[in-house]
């Protein structure tokens, strides 16, 4: 059925979901998931449009800076875990710093962060692509 939303396990490529409200940051996550083999769910720089895009259903994991223009990002952190959608934490403020208790848990990058230990948190999230990437084809 066109427009329909399919399993995770049945796609080859994750979608990711990036919520970041500094632009160029937003962008370069963006096309570095891409060229890493992921798909974008969407982009974020808001919380009520990180929160629409959640409701939709369309991202498999997400990144979340926890700052959004002064403004937490904890409740997106709730609706994901709500979803059972896992997500990392990428912030320029460390664990320390933030006390909010809906990042508890998620693996945290301080930024600048090193897109190899992003993209090895992200298929760590998700292990189902792991192992449907690391399949030898037939």
């Amino acid at each position: 059925m066109i427009g329909q939303v399919t399993p995770a396990e049945s796609r080859a490529k994750a979608r990711i979901l990036v919520v970041e409200d500094e632009a160029m940051i937003a962008f370069t996550l963006e096309e570095l998931l891409m060229i890493s083999g992921f798909d974008i769910a969407g982009v974020a720089g808001r919380l009520d449009t990180a929160l629409e895009i959640i409701e939709e259903d369309v991202c498999d994991a997400a990144i979340l800076d926890t700052n959004l223009a002064g403004v937490s990002s904890g409740p997106a952190a709730l609706a994901l875990t709500k979803r059972g959608i896992p997500f990392i934490v990428v912030s320029g403020y460390s664990a320390a710093q933030q006390h909010d208790v809906a990042f508890a848990g998620a693996p945290r990058l301080q930024k600048p962060c090193d897109i190899d230990h992003l993209i090895s948190a992200l298929r760590g999230v998700l292990p189902a692509y792991t192992e449907l990437n690391s399949r030898e084809p037939t």
